[in-house]
């Protein structure tokens, strides 16, 4: 499409080259004359408009030096006429950067802040910031923010605009300009760089924000029918209960112009669309609700890349825009569908496949894989909607013919395709996206056909159910988490599914369900606690710490503050548990997966004798870089403003050291082995002991563990020396320095080498040579989550340790079996090949126990029916195992012959039930399913199960309830026999 482009600027016109086909119309502006001949439009200032604009503002930020990446688009964008999704993105950052505001990289999709889940506002990055936390690096910023926000999901593809993931362009202002310059900036991107018709905007204001409706109004020339107030919902942003806060101001695109000022509504998504939202922060509020002014006042804006494109673009919808709609087309193929002829459902499932497959790709790439909690339940559920509604279009296995093959790699092979100048290392990390992908599609494939039939019948027994109480149809808590719990069905899609056949869901059961689950996984984590019992913040009057550890271990300082149980103390006494402050310290505080250091702290008296002495056994790092001091007074008293020597655990800081030099060398020996593309998802640097999480798709095999292994210890034999530096962030990573997932780095970076092997920012501590890290062995490796794998491993002391622990074990094997070492592994295997044996013998005579028992009550059979036809035993075996229940039912259903339906139950153990239910041909015909029947009586005894029409088996958790269970499975069998045999 031939798009928008800059014209020089000429006496008091903006000439704007626009499509041909459909100039941006503005009916009924009489300001806008149209030439048809050569595809001008001339765009007048409105005449009552004060603010008039300069021919320097109008250049493409000439001279202004921009970051690499930006140099990169624009050459690809160099094409005057386009005015695609990613040349608005680059004039919206060059319009910026032309007025003085610093370009920064948009921040992975995984924040840097624990209050949310996922990065959902450009301003996120910047909160520390406006919070007052951290002080500004640059006077004002520039962004285009990757966002993801997923409350409005059962909207995308519905609405024209609602998306999982979208761009936010952003401009941010720390304390420089304010709301004036922020007003005159937006108006001047929206009707000078982008051309919009003046007349075609309408602005709302804050209903008490007189300054902004002046700005507005007097400074902009905006009519006063076109500035609308509207309430505190809608225009009053607030960081929190308390804190800083302020108005807001839209500016919205009219679509219809043509339907006049009166009664106009900015909520009527048929005619307007918000496209840029400016907060001016101006207050703080306090705790009794007042407002009171900031000293330091701040911009933060957004505007909304998809929605900039639909307008500039001409589209009827977001996703029909150049960012979107190639991935729809995508889709579209394999689907075999074409998007221009298809009916609105179709439409929909193909814009929800476009948006969600844009949220997988870069989800998965800012290091988010699939799991059940957090961040991976967002892309499985993502992921799992994709495949659900890539079945309903149609598209089987891969849509190209491999019917084993999956769908989503291929559509995600469009959106990396896309992705060059949104995240140029998307394309680096396509493999394991792709990879990623295709495993968890095909892993809920297998599942899938099962929970969709299971489900089917779930909401054929509410509707059923419902028909015959005259209620409302409604599908239980419990089902809804078996469908979660076990076919990896996300409830949205579950409630999806059920309020299209009209069957609401039981939240409530659900979440019962979710709780049980949750209690039983629930790990406890520790919280630095820097906020006194009174509301006060001790963080506020203390200097951060000097950290001298990297050269020193021991050094003078003086303690600052004191805290036992979160409370100030000016002195504490011997006995209490304390947290001591100081004003530089040896002491590692733990960051970067290591932990903290141990030692003491000495006050000394006289003949350097001590005078008090606190042992540290943990250091945390705070707000800012204060670093906290956890520990016990030993010995006297310790008081704020003594002088105390600080001395670091020599022994366990080498500990530290080599654990975490032996990580560096892991991950490098990972990447030679299984490939580049694995990745750091999290680490431990203990004192016996090294954990290291990585994104991986399978369990390692031996020998890759076996070379990884060799790999290192031969690092390890090397003797390299380490080489430490400090250097600007961008030098850093353009040195091929690997960045830890989930760190957050300032301009200048602290960068451990070893040379030839590893390169990685790092602020831990390591060994000065490789040599000392002694020798390295892996203990174990498995599998956390979907696509995360674990090692843990002991190097240096701990690895003697270990190999000493093991030696003794193994002397004592030998001793106990009397054969040599090397023969264990024989002697062991000849004694499992033994116990099977034994255990065959017992089971067989066990099974043979429970058939003689069987024969005996064969007799006891009750025949029902209107000809008696139909035998019925229901009966209890005591204590006989699983499998051997199963054996008497076999025998019983064959003794009885068909039609027969058998139903037994015994105790095998404590707080054990075994069920099982055998029915014959005939009894099935009837409509009676041993899979689901027995269920339903296993849950009498606290249990499940299920299996086949004709034969089942379950299990339970409460035997008291056994006899009760089996009454209920015997008075069920003989009515329903009955009623289907009259």
């Amino acid at each position: 499409m031939e798009g928008l482009a800059l014209l020089p600027f000429a006496h008091s016109q903006l000439f704007l080259r626009l499509p041909k086909v459909a100039a941006i119309p503005s009916p009924h502006n009489s300001n806008t004359n149209h030439n048809n001949t050569n595809g001008f439009v001339s765009l007048r200032p409105h005449r009552r408009r004060r603010f008039r604009f300069r021919a320097s503002l109008f250049s493409k930020a000439q001279g202004v030096p921009l970051p690499q990446h930006q140099q990169q688009q624009q050459q690809v964008t160099a094409n005057p006429n386009c005015v695609s999704g990613d040349s608005i993105r680059q004039r919206f950052l060059q319009f910026y950067a032309s007025r003085g505001h610093k370009l920064l990289p948009s921040a992975s999709l995984v924040p840097d802040d624990p209050t949310v889940l996922l990065t959902i506002a450009g301003m996120l990055q910047f909160k520390p910031i406006f919070l007052g936390k951290v002080p500004r690096q640059v006077p004002c910023a520039a962004t285009a923010q990757r966002c993801i926000r997923t409350n409005d999901i059962n909207n995308v593809g519905v609405t024209a605009r609602h998306h999982t993931f979208f761009e936010m362009l952003g401009n941010f202002s720390f304390g420089d300009y304010f709301k004036k310059q922020a007003i005159l900036w937006a108006w001047e991107l929206s009707t000078s760089e982008f051309g919009l018709p003046p007349d075609r905007l309408w602005v709302s204001v804050y209903e008490d924000d007189d300054e902004a409706f002046q700005l507005w109004s007097d400074e902009v020339g905006v009519p006063f029918e076109r500035i609308k107030r509207l309430g505190e919902e809608d225009n009053f942003w607030t960081s929190g209960v308390t804190g800083p806060c302020g108005p807001c101001s839209e500016i919205y695109y009219d679509f219809h112009p043509e339907r006049g000022y009166v009664d106009a509504d900015l909520n009527d998504d048929t005619r307007f669309i918000e496209f840029y939202n400016l907060v001016f922060m101006q207050y703080n509020k306090k705790d009794d609700g007042s407002l009171e002014p900031l000293k330091q006042k701040n911009i933060d804006t957004g505007l909304g890349l998809e929605r900039m494109a639909r307008i500039l673009q001409q589209v009827p919808n977001n996703y029909e825009t150049d960012l979107i709609f190639p991935i729809i087309e995508e889709a579209s193929k394999l689907a075999n569908v074409s998007y221009g002829f298809a009916d609105d459902q179709t439409k929909r499932n193909l814009k929800i496949i476009g948006d969600h497959m844009r949220a997988i790709v870069f989800l998965i790439s800012d290091g988010v894989v699939p799991s059940n909690v957090g961040r991976g339940y967002v892309v499985r559920r993502l992921i799992r909607r994709v495949v659900r509604t890539g079945r309903l279009l149609g598209i089987k296995g891969d849509g190209r013919g491999d019917l084993e093959g999956a769908f989503s790699p291929i559509i995600a092979e469009k959106v990396v395709e896309l992705s060059t100048h949104i995240d140029a290392d998307v394309k680096n990390k396509a493999p394991r996206i792709f990879e990623e992908l295709k495993r968890e599609e095909l892993r809920f494939v297998q599942t899938l056909e099962r929970g969709e039939k299971l489900l089917e019948e779930k909401l054929a027994d509410a509707l059923s159910s419902a028909e015959r109480n005259g209620t409302v149809p409604c599908l239980a808590g419990e089902d809804v988490f078996l469908l979660y719990d076990t076919f990896g069905f996300p409830m949205e899609i579950t409630k999806e599914v059920a309020e299209e056949r009209g069957v609401s869901i039981d939240m409530d059961g659900f979440d019962i369900e979710m709780e049980k689950q949750r209690r039983q996984s629930q790990a406890a984590h520790n919280t630095v606690r820097l906020a006194i019992e009174n509301g006060e913040n001790i963080a506020e009057n203390v200097r951060d710490t000097e950290f001298i550890g990297y050269d020193r271990l021991h050094c003078k300082a003086m303690i600052e503050n004191l805290m036992v149980n979160g409370n100030p103390a000016v002195q504490v006494s011997e006995g209490s548990n304390v947290e001591v402050l100081l004003n530089k310290t040896p002491f590692y505080a733990e960051s970067g997966g290591q932990i903290g250091d141990h030692g003491f702290l000495y006050i000394s008296e006289g003949d350097n004798q001590p005078k008090a002495v606190v042992e540290i056994i943990d250091v945390q790092k705070s707000l800012g870089n204060i670093f906290v001091h956890k520990g016990t007074v030993q010995k006297g008293v310790v008081e704020v403003g003594k002088e105390v020597e600080a001395a670091v655990d020599l022994k366990l800081r080498q500990r530290a050291k080599v654990h975490h030099t032996a990580t560096h060398l892991l991950q490098a020996a990972l990447k030679k082995v299984i490939g580049q593309e694995t990745s750091q998802a999290g680490s431990l640097v203990a004192f016996d002991r090294l954990r290291f999480d990585f994104n991986f798709h399978r369990p390692l095999r031996d020998s890759e563990l076996a070379e990884i292994e060799l790999l290192i210890n031969g690092w390890i034999e090397d003797a390299t020396l380490l080489q430490t530096k400090v250097m600007p962030l961008a030098d850093a990573k353009s040195a091929g320095a690997i960045a830890m997932f989930g760190e957050k780095y300032g301009e200048e970076v602290r960068v451990v080498e070893v040379p030839g092997v590893s390169m990685e920012l790092c602020g831990g501590t390591h060994v000065n040579n490789t040599s000392e890290i002694r020798g390295f062995k892996i203990i174990s490796e498995q599998g956390i989550a979907s696509g995360i794998r674990r090692i843990e491993a002991v190097a240096g002391e701990a690895f003697i340790e270990y190999i000493n622990a093991r030696d003794f074990y193994l002397k004592q094997l030998c001793s106990t079996l009397k054969v040599k070492p090397e023969e264990v592994t024989t002697r062991i295997e000849n004694l499992l090949e033994e116990l099977r044996a034994v255990r065959n013998e017992n089971s067989a005579v066990r099974a043979k126990a429970a058939i003689y028992k069987a024969s005996g009550i064969a007799s006891k059979a009750l025949l029902v029916g209107n000809s008696k036809q139909y035998s019925v035993l229901v009966e209890s075996f005591d204590d006989v195992d699983a499998e051997s229940l199963k054996s008497a039912a076999e025998y019983l259903l064959e003794t009885l012959t068909d039609p027969a339906a058998v139903v037994l139950g015994s105790c095998p153990g404590e707080g054990k039930v075994s069920l099982v239910a055998a029915f014959s041909p005939s009894v099935v015909d009837q409509g009676l399913q041993a899979g689901k029947f027995i269920g339903q009586i296993a849950k009498l005894c606290g249990g499940g199960g299920g299996g086949r029409p004709n034969f089942a088996q379950a299990g339970g958790r409460k035997p008291e309830n056994l006899s009760s269970a089996l009454d209920k499975a015997r008075s069920e069998l003989m009515a329903t026999l009955n009623e289907k045999g009259s």
